[in-house]
Formats: C-alpha cells, sequence, structure tokens
C-alpha cells in the first residue's frame, strides 16, 4: 500500500505520474537481473535491477511507460515473462506489458459490495457464455441475468492459460487476464458493469497448481516448489518452508490484486484441501484477511472448494476458524444426483441417494460429518454446529459436476423435464445459497466438455490422460470405447459448448420457473430469511422431499415428488402434523403449464385430520399459510 493505493510487491508498478515504472522480482535462482525491453521490431534494450538480497532485485526504469513490452533476464541468458505481469498480449511465453490500473475509471463508487446473505451464484465460463467469448461481449447478458434472479456472476478462473481456449485451471499468468477474452480493461469495464445493473462478480482462484505450459516460476526461485508437501498435480506450492515469505505473497498479493485493481467482489479458492501448509496462520487465513483489508468498506465474499468439508473453513478467525464465508457444499448434489439416476461409480458409490439423505443435508448444510467414505475408508468431513445457511453453497450443476463427465452431459440430459423441474425447485426453495451453472436456468441443449489448445506433444498427453481418467467406468472398460471421449484439443470440443442462448426462450417454461423461485428468494418474507434454524426437511417417502421453513406466523412448504402420483393423509404424517391444519395456499405447482408441465395441480380435500393431498407425478408443489 503506496499512498493508499495497493501495489503488488512484485512486477511493475508505474510510477512519477506514468512516466517511469518500477521493476521488481523475486529471482533466489539468479546473480543479476535485468529488464529486458522490447520495442516494434523486438530488439531488446536492458535496465539492470539492483540486488536487494534475500533473492530480491528491483530498479525504476524511466524508458519504460505503460504499454511497454519486457521480460526479466536472468543472469545475462534467458529472459522470461513476469509472475506478476498483469497482461501477457501474446500468450504465456512471449513478452508482458506494463499495465497502468490507475488510469480507468470507476462508476461504482456507491456499489456495497457482496453480501452472503441472499446470495443466489451463477458460474459461468466467459469462453463459451456467448458466441464471441470475451468480457465485452458477457457485458450484453448482465441485464438478463439480473432479469433471471441472481446476485452475483462467478467467473471460472480467467487468469492466463496456454492457448486460444482452456478451462482456466491451468493458468500460469496469474494476474493477468486472459488475452482471449480481451484486455484488462475490458474485465474492469465488465465489473464496473455488473455493478451498475446490480450483480456482484466473484472470480475462481486456483493457488494449488499452475499449468502446464508456461509456468516459469521455477526459473526464478526453487523454493516455489514444496520440498515437503505432495498433491494430486505434484509438489504443493511452498508455503511453509525456506523462502515461503515470497511464495505466500504471490498468493495474498493475488487475491488482493482481483480485489483492488478489478473491484472483484469475491474469491471461490479452488481446492484449498490441496494447500497444504503448516503454518500458525494458514494461507487461506492470509489470503482472506489480506483481501478483506483490501476492500475496506467494501463487504466481499470467500468461498472454497474443500472436499474434505472441514467446518474449520467457514468458522471466524477468532474461533480458531479460517474466517471463509463458505464452501462449496457438495453432499446436496451427490445425493440429488444418485436418487435422480442411480450413479453408483467412482465417488457417488459414498452417497445414499435417499430422500432421507437429501433432507438431512438441507437441515444440517453437510450430509458427512465424520462418517467414513466408503470408496476411501477414512472419516469425511466434521461436525456442523451453528453455522449459517450462508456459508454452505448447494448446487445439482457446475462445472466440476457437468464437465468432468465423458460426454459433458448435464443433469437435465440424464432424466425427464419433470424431475428436472423438482430438482431444481428443491434446490431454490432451500434456505443455503444456490450455484446455477451457465444454461441450467434453460435446461441448456449443449454440453459443457473439458477442452484444452497445448502444443501437440502436450497436448496428445492431456487427450490420452483424459481418456484413461475414465478406465475405470464399466462403460469405457476397452481402449477403442475410450476413444469415443471427446478430445479436448479438437476445436470442435470447445466451440460445440457454447450455449445457444435463444434456448432461454425455446425452453420458456423452465426458464420462467427458474426466475420464479429466486424472485421469491427476495421478495417472500419466509424464503428471503435463510436461516437454517427456521427449516426442517426429511424424506415422506422413497421419492418425497420435504421442506418446511417459517418465519414469525408466516409458513412455507415444499413437496418434491419425483415419483408416482401419490395421496398423503397429512394427518397421519408425523412431518405434516406440524404445519397448521387449515388455510393453506398453493403459491406454485412445477407441473403448470406456464413452467412446462402438464398442467396437473396437486388438491387438498377432506376435513382436519381426514385430509388427502394427492400429489401428481415428478412434480413439486409450494403452499404458504398463517401459523
Amino acid at each position: 500500500m503506496t499512498d493508499g493505493i495497493w501495489w503488488p510487491r512484485s512486477g511493475a508498478n508505474v510510477v512519477a505520474d506514468g512516466v517511469a515504472v518500477h521493476f521488481s522480482v523475486w529471482a533466489p535462482n539468479a546473480s543479476r537481473v535485468d529488464v529486458e525491453l522490447f520495442d516494434a521490431v523486438d530488439a531488446g534494450t536492458y535496465v539492470p535491477l539492483t540486488d536487494q538480497g534475500n533473492g530480491r532485485f528491483a530498479a525504476t526504469a524511466t524508458d519504460a511507460r505503460a504499454g511497454s513490452r519486457y521480460k526479466f533476464r536472468l543472469d545475462g541468458v534467458n529472459s522470461f515473462p513476469d509472475p506478476y505481469s498483469r497482461f501477457q498480449p501474446d500468450g504465456v511465453h512471449r513478452p508482458s506489458e506494463v499495465i497502468d490500473p490507475s488510469t480507468f475509471v470507476w462508476t461504482d463508487g456507491d456499489w456495497p459490495g457482496l453480501s452472503p446473505d441472499g446470495l443466489v451464484v451463477y458460474e459461468l465460463h466467459v469462453g463459451t457464455m456467448t458466441p464471441a467469448g470475451t468480457f465485452a461481449a458477457l457485458i450484453e447478458q448482465l441485464p438478463e441475468l439480473k432479469r433471471l434472479g441472481v446476485t452475483a456472476i462467478e467467473l471460472m478462473p480467467v487468469a492466463q492459460c496456454p492457448g486460444r481456449w482452456n478451462w482456466g485451471y491451468d493458468g500460469v499468468g496469474l494476474f493477468a487476464p486472459s488475452n482471449a477474452y480481451g484486455r484488462p480493461d475490458d474485465l474492469r469495464r465488465l465489473v464496473d458493469a455488473a455493478h451498475g445493473v446490480g450483480l456482484g462478480v466473484m472470480l475462481d482462484v486456483v493457488y494449488n497448481h499452475l499449468g502446464p505450459e508456461g509456468n516459469y516460476l521455477g526459473v526464478y526461485a526453487d523454493q516455489y516448489a514444496s520440498d515437503r508437501h505432495q498433491t494430486g498435480w505434484g509438489a504443493g506450492l511452498n508455503w511453509d518452508g525456506p523462502g515461503c515469505e515470497w511464495v505466500r505473497a504471490l498468493a495474498v498479493d493475488n487475491a488482493c490484486h482481483w480485489v483492488a485493481e478489478y473491484h472483484i467482489d469475491g474469491l471461490r479458492l479452488d481446492a484449498t484441501h490441496a494447500l497444504l501448509d503448516d503454518s500458525p496462520f494458514h494461507i487461506v487465513q492470509e489470503i482472506a484477511q489480506r483481501a478483506r483489508e483490501v476492500a475496506g468498506n467494501r463487504r466481499i465474499v470467500v468461498v472454497a472448494e474443500d472436499e474434505r468439508h472441514e467446518v474449520n473453513r467457514i468458522r471466524p478467525l477468532a474461533d480458531g476458524g479460517e474466517g471463509l464465508d463458505g464452501v462449496w457444499a457438495d453432499d446436496f448434489h451427490h445425493e440429488v444426483r444418485v436418487l435422480l439416476t442411480g450413479a453408483r461409480e467412482n465417488y457417488y458409490a459414498d452417497f445414499e441417494g435417499t430422500t432421507t439423505a437429501i433432507a438431512r443435508t438441507i437441515d444440517e448444510g453437510f450430509g458427512y460429518q465424520g462418517q467414513v467414505a466408503p470408496t476411501t475408508n477414512e472419516p469425511r468431513g466434521s461436525d456442523v454446529t451453528d453455522e449459517p445457511a450462508s456459508a454452505f453453497v448447494f448446487c445439482i450443476q457446475n462445472h466440476d459436476q457437468v464437465g468432468n463427465r465423458p460426454f459433458g452431459d448435464r443433469l437435465h440430459h440424464e432424466i425427464s423435464a419433470d424431475r428436472y423441474a423438482t430438482a431444481s425447485a428443491l434446490l431454490l426453495f432451500a434456505p443455503e445459497p444456490p450455484l446455477l451453472f451457465m444454461g441450467q436456468e434453460f435446461a441448456a441443449s449443449t454440453p459443457f466438455l473439458y477442452f484444452t489448445d497445448h502444443p501437440a506433444e502436450l497436448g496428445g498427453l492431456v487427450t490420452a490422460g483424459r481418456r484413461d481418467e475414465f478406465a475405470g467406468f464399466r462403460a469405457f472398460h476397452h481402449p477403442e470405447l475410450r476413444n469415443t471421449i471427446p478430445d479436448p484439443q479438437v476445436p470442435a470440443t470447445f466451440f460445440g459448448s457454447k450455449l445457444r442462448l435463444d434456448e432461454r426462450w425455446t425452453n420458456a417454461g423452465i426458464y420462467l420457473l427458474y426466475q420464479t423461485m429466486l424472485t421469491l428468494r427476495i421478495d417472500d418474507e419466509v424464503l428471503a430469511t435463510n436461516d437454517r434454524t427456521h427449516t426442517r426437511a426429511a424424506g415422506l417417502t422413497a421419492q418425497i422431499v420435504a421442506v418446511h421453513r417459517w418465519w414469525g406466523a408466516q409458513h412455507r412448504l415444499l413437496l418434491a415428488n419425483f415419483g408416482a402420483a401419490i395421496d398423503l393423509r397429512p394427518g397421519e404424517d408425523v412431518f405434516l402434523q406440524r404445519l397448521p391444519s387449515r388455510g393453506w395456499h398453493l403459491e406454485l405447482a412445477t407441473s403448470q403449464r406456464r413452467f412446462g408441465g402438464t398442467g396437473e395441480r396437486p388438491t387438498l380435500h377432506g376435513s382436519d385430520a381426514g385430509r388427502v393431498l394427492h400429489l401428481p407425478a415428478r412434480m413439486a408443489a409450494m403452499w404458504s399459510f398463517t401459523g
């Protein structure tokens, strides 16, 4: 922080009213470092950096300006892109560009930030959300996303990756928005425009590994890699060994960079279970704390993906926790998917897929709370106590659960439209914040496949590795069968994953259902108060999940019937007996024609203990009543 303006601790920072650039880098592998400046014909001039000790080199260059291209030359031999580069205009191997973030004129001064309360997240991939696949094109979609009823968009990682398209988890230029999507100011314009229509912007960030192409951290410092911790991607980053100060700075500065220089409202930390750190102050704690400090009075949300489902992630720092606002609570997704599809392979074997398990997860946030998972024979999760509903992000689709399937098929590609509408209503009625994956709100016909754009040799390895991931599945036991899985390297795999946005109107029924349910989460006095202590759920039968929510004297009931038509007797059911006996008003049913249903409606007839509630097949219905 300099004169109230946040600066990253390394990289290229414009100074002296724009007429010079301060360069700095941590490069303990080198005894000498120069900045190589490039002109239009790629001929380099060199500015020596001063050795400041402890592997740090820095100098101010009066020959550089915003827009200058540069690399760092180590020991007078080879030059490499800046690990803190704010932009890689020509890709991961070519020179970095000096960017001055202070020249952008923001219009969001009144924007308060984002709160976990009432959060509805729309996860998207910039490259496949629109035909153009750019930040600028995404701006055009913001008003419609606001009309849908979400409160924030969550961008899959946008850090510079190799090639023309990528999911983003192969990022190597962590501070540089991908040149495939536009320039840095294009991302700033996107965030500014989102705030202008009342949407927050969250960003998926990856600190557990870097991609296999264009990762030059190791040439600067061997200490970037841990000598004590191994992850699924190889050696973990060195958060707790010799030299870790500047490794930690890379991640902390990166999180602060997105918040300070791009006004990002929230971070989704990828695979925090792989951030292996034995320090007294875990790197996750430091990232969250520093990012909030930089945000100042603007509220930001920090959420983790963590397969261990550790409640400690979401407990306050003062209580010994890591201070995050929430975690991706995947148990809900898994239980719903197993119930609806009968999936039993891989990690799905750990889940019952029963209405009782689904109800328990709605009540408690996590399904697993220390029980042994059959596939690992290890305990999973920890006890949930008084953590708020906002701490558990639920979904029925996300990029992992769609894109990591062999053919990128979505949940609604596997089940009937009426059961999908029922599952959607259940997700949107639960008190936990829902995450939608782009296109699920209009039952997109397109898949979301895994795609990359690496050079031929590396690309071939990626293709083979991708197909081998499914060797243990019965459907792909033979190599010839695995060869039917789309090749990540083929352009058609990327282009085939692009949404067809006109399906919002061709599939208008399901789209209206999402809009209606999301509007209720804002306007309905009960559903707008997302409190687990005012929610109870139960599996009434093998195919019916019941969720009762209340606030004051107002009550709401959702019955989600995934099976055949059935008659229920509320006076004889322990769960339903606790509800008021009169004054039920049907608010909506997914079977209504406006939602693309059959037009059948649930009916309640009879009186008192003899009442009969008829539920049509494969539908969800919501009632309101006053206690």
